[in-house]
């Protein structure tokens, strides 16, 4: 469902993403981990299409993002790191908007299940400027989910989650993959990671170091933790 070959990306000088190959297959959960400023950010923006490789190709669904973005992004739902919402929209006009960008056939019953689903149906006519960070991370997931993706790119999808929304989150990704839907996360939250993702990549300085299953990254290390394997290979001049 995800194919990155031979993904480059530059800035001036700067090699923020370096021959990048990928593959991510139907109904996984790929945790695409690294260090601030590793290219992890810029992998996915590639991949929605926000910004151009300067060399090779991102595949989505069977469809180049670059030379098919329409076909493409009518199958992908995003979730930045930093949602950016229409202030003076409440809940409900936001989620009637964002149906409407994906022509979603009478999307009412969707709309109020996901407000219901994140806790917001009693926020629904509110404006969002008065909505918490965390209820407008619900809010951005909730719209993510209307059109029914095929695969869903997320950044750093638990911040400013509490900790019930964050295992409401959690079983909600499980119950998509189990359904076919591809998700491809990134994130800082290890712990997070190690619980829920059949597959792990780690980049650091734009560069892909290690990926594999869950369980094949973990037992690079001594503990058991992904937290440890993680550490060792983005220090300087690791060797596991």
């Amino acid at each position: 469902m995800i194919k990155t070959i031979n993904l480059v990306k530059k800035f001036d000088r700067i090699t923020a993403v370096n021959n990048l190959n990928l593959e991510i297959g139907k109904g996984e959960i790929f945790g695409f981990l690294g260090p601030n400023g590793a290219g992890k950010t810029t992998t996915i923006k590639m991949l929605t299409g926000l910004l151009k490789p300067t060399e090779g190709k991102a595949i989505v669904s069977g469809f180049d993002i670059q030379e098919d973005p329409i076909e493409a992004k009518k199958l992908i739902g995003y979730i930045p790191d930093q949602p950016f919402l229409y202030p003076k929209l409440t809940g409900m006009e936001f989620l009637q908007f964002a149906a409407n960008l994906y022509r979603v056939e009478d999307p009412g019953p969707k709309i109020d299940r996901y407000l219901r689903m994140f806790e917001l149906i009693q926020y629904r006519d509110d404006l969002i400027e008065s909505y918490s960070h965390g209820m407008c991370q619900k809010l951005v997931m909730g719209a993510c989910f209307l059109h029914d993706p095929k695969v869903i790119l997320v950044d750093e999808p638990m911040v400013g989650l509490d900790p019930k929304s964050i295992r409401l989150v959690k079983e909600l990704f499980r119950d998509s993959a189990s359904g076919g839907l591809t998700i491809f996360m990134s994130t800082h939250t290890l712990d997070l990671a190690q619980d829920i993702c059949t597959r792990i990549g780690i980049i650091n300085n734009g560069n892909l170091i290690a990926l594999g299953t869950t369980k094949e990254i973990v037992s690079m290390g001594r503990t058991g933790e992904l937290e440890d394997v993680f550490l060792q290979l983005t220090k300087p001049n690791s060797q596991l």
